[in-house]
């Protein structure tokens, strides 16, 4: 019996009138089977691959943990592609290294003298901005090319690092995670200690001891182009508009405490915040002796604060530096404490404790004015001795990290010169809001009167002159001076404190560090900083990469708009 295939053969050959040769062809070609479909290989996916080189990374990992248990969970995640490693990648090795027996047993040659360490420049050397490949812009596995500054990914034969080697002539590159240095395309490691200084600038490291003699340290250093800088007192770059970030960060670098804690990165090791991080290395980097210029870049800091705000503060967007100076420290707050106690090294520094007293008018009391059909009586319920019958009030505690001082509202109208005079206005008179006496109006959420008083002090105490009032159309700048005192501002002559406990002493003296200074009109102008170098008892002016010299008595002539003050030990 002929089977269907054949039967079909055979009409095709009746219709095409063929002989028995192109028949016996035609079965043939029907009865074949199919070819295998042909893959086609995606032209990006060498794209994908970010030329993990596995030794150093498993090591760095192995080094970061200190657990030998938690390695194999590492050697697992690798073969789950957590570094995005291309299946080749150890193939592309092969001939720059020597294999051992298994898959992570390969092992580097060491050299000690390399040909091509004389055009290492270190002037354009730039660590301040991101780990990002200047190719595939990505921030896995990156290398800095010591000749000419740029970032590339990988030194396997596929690599943008090799091939960059192979076309300028590049042949010495760091590795900015491990600070491995390597020479392409040889592949081989260079062990010098000429390239420690390099090593230092990519991450600043500090000792205890050189943390406690900061303050005593009165020595200059010396940047690359030959200028002069004082660590501690690096100007800061501009960005776009990101003056609002450079004075907080100034600011803070005087707090002693923060900044003691932030150079020493154990400290904060346990945080997973890149925040945290961020902030930790631009401490160590404005605290550098051997830095190679005498700026820093707060780059990374603010792609950092853009991420965690979400873009609430961002570059090229000016904004409030009271504003991110409360959201920068209670985030750091909330992402270094601990789930056992609800304390960091910021409320250590900046939390002190209010005793708030909020009268709310009483709607029963008020209802009785409406309806009470002698209005003299109704007067005298809210104006004489049953005046606190018509109100009900509210006593908590409230714990604060900053204070807002309400300044008096300016003249509406000039003098006979035609001139707009403005008030002065002594400091302690706006402070008597924290008296426990002063009524303060409030509209918001509701209408109350509030009466604050001070029950606890902080380390180091901000305040903030609240200058900007907005209204429906537009937002007004009060120009009122306030006259400070830059040492010894006594509280306790002006607002009552808390009795200290048994064997303490009251410390109510504060000195001023740190003193931001708003420029210009509203919206529009410039943030300045003036700040206090303790090894000399010097104060500095500080605008952005401007830094100089200043006198004591100018620092209380300017418009401040927020002020920190050290306790006096």
């Amino acid at each position: 019996m002929t089977s269907k295939r054949e039967r079909e053969v055979d009409r095709k050959v009746e219709d095409e009138g063929l002989d028995n040769e192109s028949k016996r062809q035609k079965l043939d070609e029907n009865s074949s089977p199919s070819p295998p479909p042909v893959s086609i290989a995606n032209p990006l996916s060498g794209l994908a691959n970010n030329y993990a080189d596995i030794d150093e990374e498993e090591e760095y990992v192995r080094r970061e943990r200190g657990s030998v248990n938690e390695s194999r969970n590492d050697r697992s995640q690798h073969n789950g592609h957590r570094y995005g490693e291309a299946d080749g990648s150890d193939e592309e090795d092969d001939s720059q290294e020597q294999l051992f027996s298994g898959r992570n047993s390969r092992q580097v040659e060491v050299r000690k003298d390399c040909p091509y360490l004389d055009t290492v420049n270190r002037q354009v050397l730039d660590f301040d901005f991101e780990k990002f490949c200047s190719v595939s812009l990505s921030n896995l596995n990156v290398y800095a090319c010591l000749v000419c500054g740029k970032y590339y990914q990988g030194r396997g034969k596929k690599s943008h690092a090799y091939t960059h080697s192979l076309e300028a002539g590049h042949h010495v590159y760091i590795n900015l995670r491990t600070e491995k240095v390597y020479c392409l395309p040889d592949g081989y490691e260079i062990n010098d200690p000429s390239l420690d200084d390099i090593r230092h600038v990519l991450n600043p490291r500090f000792t205890g001891k050189e943390v406690e003699q900061l303050d005593k340290n009165k020595q200059w250093s010396r940047a690359l182009d030959g200028s002069s800088y004082l660590p501690g007192m690096v100007g800061l770059n501009n960005i776009k508009e990101t003056d609002f970030v450079n004075v907080t960060i100034q600011s803070l670098m005087r707090v002693t405490p923060l900044r003691n804690f932030f150079l020493i990165p154990e400290n904060y090791q346990h945080c997973k915040s890149p925040l945290v991080h961020r902030f930790g290395e631009l401490t160590r980097k404005i605290w550098h002796a051997r830095n190679f210029k005498g700026q820093v870049s707060p780059h990374e800091f603010l792609q950092a604060v853009m991420k965690a705000s979400k873009k609430r503060f961002r570059i090229g967007a000016q904004s409030d530096p009271v504003e991110f100076m409360s959201w920068l420290l209670n985030t750091l707050h909330a992402d270094l404490k601990t789930s056992k106690k609800n304390t960091s090294i910021i409320y250590e520094c900046f939390q002190g404790e209010l005793e708030v007293v909020k009268e709310i008018p009483n709607k029963g009391t008020i209802d009785k004015k409406e309806n009470n059909e002698d209005q003299n009586n109704a007067e005298k319920l809210l104006d004489g001795v049953n005046e606190r019958y018509a109100f009900v009030k509210e006593t908590s505690k409230m714990p604060f990290l900053m204070l807002g001082l309400d300044l008096p509202p300016p003249p509406l109208f000039k003098d006979v010169m035609e001139k707009n005079i403005i008030p002065q206005v002594p400091l302690f008179n706006i402070l008597k809001k924290f008296d426990g006496e002063t009524i303060t109006e409030v509209v918001r959420p509701h209408i109350a009167r509030m009466k604050y008083r001070v029950t606890r002090l902080p380390k180091y105490m901000i305040l903030h002159m609240r200058r900007f009032t907005k209204n429906n159309f537009f937002v007004e700048k009060n120009p009122t001076l306030v006259n400070f005192p830059v040492k010894n501002l006594e509280l306790k002559d002006y607002i009552p404190l808390p009795t200290p406990k048994e064997n303490e002493k009251l410390r109510s003296k504060y000195d001023l560090i740190a003193n931001v200074v708003h420029d210009g009109k509203p919206g529009e102008g410039l943030y300045r900083v003036f700040v206090q170098r303790k090894s000399e008892e010097l104060w500095y002016e500080m605008q952005d990469l401007h830094v100089s010299e200043t006198l004591p008595h100018l620092v209380a002539l300017s418009e401040a708009y927020m002020q920190i003050y050290e306790q006096q030990g």
